[in-house]
């Protein structure tokens, strides 16, 4: 069996916030490492710095110190552009709410990083009609988002967040407005495409549906991690 590879790394990630005329902080030196194909349950309390720690991991954010690499690549060492170019190519999002560009159907929004990086609408439409084919939505991709259930929502933001096959999926309590049986379906899709992407999902979950499935479950709490197992 070939080693597994490391399509993220953050390694000293401390990251603190000025509140009044205090620094409050929220990320306390963490490390850590996810596989291709590995799927991280991130658990803790809120306030715990699971959001910050996301945040950081895409990019969206940096740290005070420490370093994120991405497929190798560390993110501080790139400009706001191309910072903003290795997102739209190597890095997913998923959110709670699934944030859909409400006026486009769900083809249209799965297509839409393909779009924003210049390809044309039919080398855009391709891997987004095969990718929401292969969760189940084939039946729905000329639906709005208001027309689409809160667990097909999801399945198009997943669809969305892995159309430019990136190298890590950050998922923030995907399944925080679905029911249980929901829950399941959600991350049977994610566990598949995982797989067979080999892509690196890091969720952080209150859910014990997605945290007890994981391949691995990491516990942060005061802005450290706890645990793992």
């Amino acid at each position: 069996m070939s080693p597994s590879r490391t399509m993220l790394d953050a390694q000293g990630i401390w990251k603190r916030f000025r509140v009044g005329d205090t620094d409050l902080e929220v990320l306390k030196g963490i490390d850590f490492k996810a596989d291709a194909g590995e799927i991280v349950g991130l658990t803790g309390p809120s306030g715990a710095g699971k959001s910050t720690f996301l945040q950081i991991l895409g990019g969206l954010d940096t740290p005070d110190s420490g370093t994120v690499q991405v497929a190798g690549q560390e993110l501080t060492k790139l400009s706001e552009d191309e910072l903003a170019r290795f997102r739209n190519s190597q890095i997913g999002f998923v959110f709670q709410f699934h944030h859909l560009l409400p006026e486009f159907t769900a083809l249209e929004n799965v297509m839409m990083p393909c779009l924003i990086r210049g390809e044309s609408l039919v080398s855009a439409a391709q891997p987004a009609r095969e990718l929401l084919g292969k969760i189940g939505m084939s039946s729905r991709l000329d639906h709005l988002p208001s027309e689409l259930s809160g667990g097909e929502g999801q399945r198009v933001a997943i669809a969305r967040a892995l159309v430019s096959e990136p190298s890590v999926v950050l998922a923030d309590e995907p399944t925080g407005n679905l029911d249980v049986d929901r829950s399941l379906e959600l991350y049977e899709v994610i566990q598949t495409l995982a797989r067979e992407f080999g892509c690196s999902f890091v969720i952080a979950t209150h859910d014990p549906t997605l945290s007890e499935r994981a391949d691995r479950v990491v516990r942060m709490a005061d802005g450290r991690i706890v645990s793992e197992r």
